[in-house]
């Protein structure tokens, strides 16, 4: 019996200590499908929205990739770490700082210095290739990571609490000891610290941005520019273009500690992600044409003129950027359409 040819796109709340390619893998099994990708990839610590497509809304994932992006963080003034998060270990620090700035003067460094166009030095330990390796794996094997500025685009950049307190010396992500509320007019001095432990600051953000933006290299950016070194503890991506954390069809899951055997025989525990209501994953989905209009701009389309896209030809309109062209009355969603010239549009990719 020949399986139904599905389509569609997941909005999956991704949790905190898997990879999002383990949330593919969740999703290629629920589905019984191999050809599933995701749009935007979160890192273990991060949680939030991972848009999955699977069947022909593969296509659309390069679509969505440069969509704009919001997250919610917290970053951790006064510590370091080799990954600027909190998976990663704490760096030595020329100084240990005591002395902390008030709410305002980092709200003001944030409005100078890290909000509009800017230009930003993605983080060693990140997904983008360098002569075909990921740069995370060169910094994995202490190899030198060279990576050039490139500008983005951070229109929101808001600082919803501030938190001055005592975190371990030794441990990256530790629970912070809260031990001033003071007025945002006022800087902090802390006083000594207990063994194992040192002063630290914390602040909440909101932040909304352009594609290829690092939420971690703001935080090591911010450290730096106030002098006290910076890294995330918490890091949730709420929104992807017009996809939500908060949309009704939102699929939750979470983390799982399995132990299995490896290609050399050794056995290896590791976390999986598991589909909080796999059997149903196909309820949860959109399909191929309520995909393509959370994507982009759609165009309707006459049945000669979806005939003609499907046989690569083009038709006679007057479109401005890429947008999805489908057929109201059958539903179907027939091509991805570029402009080709003033009067027409051209199929850059086909749905059959």
């Amino acid at each position: 019996m020949t399986k139904p040819d599905i389509s569609g796109l997941l909005v999956i709340d991704k949790p905190r200590g898997v990879t999002s390619h383990d949330v593919v893998a969740a999703v290629r099994g629920a589905l019984h499908m191999k050809r599933v990708g995701h749009a935007g990839t979160l890192d273990p610590m991060a949680t939030g929205v991972l848009v999955v497509g699977f069947g022909n809304a593969t296509r659309l994932l390069n679509y969505i990739v440069d969509h704009d992006k919001t997250y919610l963080a917290t970053i951790r003034l006064g510590q370091r770490t080799d990954t600027d998060d909190a998976d990663g270990e704490l760096l030595s620090m020329e100084r240990i700082a005591t002395t902390f700035p008030s709410r305002r003067t980092v709200e003001k460094t944030i409005a100078e210095r890290f909000t509009g166009r800017i230009e930003q030095v993605p983080n060693s330990y990140s997904a983008i290739k360098i002569n075909g390796q990921r740069a995370y794996d060169l910094a994995r094997e202490g190899k030198d990571v060279d990576l050039k500025a490139r500008p983005v685009t951070i229109s929101e950049f808001h600082v919803s609490a501030v938190r001055y307190g005592y975190a371990s010396s030794a441990r990256a992500g530790a629970p912070l000891a809260v031990a001033a509320d003071i007025s945002p007019d006022e800087a902090w001095k802390a006083g000594t610290a207990e063994p194992g432990m040192q002063p630290v600051m914390e602040i909440d953000v909101r932040v909304a941005c352009s594609a290829g933006t690092y939420i971690r290299a703001l935080g090591r950016d911010l450290g730096e520019e106030l002098g006290l070194g910076g890294h995330l503890t918490m890091l949730r991506r709420i929104r992807v273009g017009r996809f939500s954390v908060d949309a009704p069809n939102v699929m939750t899951a979470h983390a799982e500690s399995k132990t299995f055997t490896n290609r050399d025989g050794v056995e290896v525990t590791r976390n999986c992600a598991v589909l909080d209501d796999a059997d149903h994953a196909a309820d949860h989905a959109l399909d191929l044409v309520a995909s393509a209009a959370v994507s982009m701009d759609m165009l309707p389309v006459s049945g000669r003129e979806a005939t003609d896209l499907r046989f690569g030809r083009r038709i006679a309109r007057d479109i401005r950027g890429t947008m999805a062209a489908y057929v109201p009355e059958t539903n179907d969603l027939v091509a991805i359409v570029e402009r080709a010239k003033k009067g027409e549009a051209k199929p850059v990719a086909v749905f059959n």
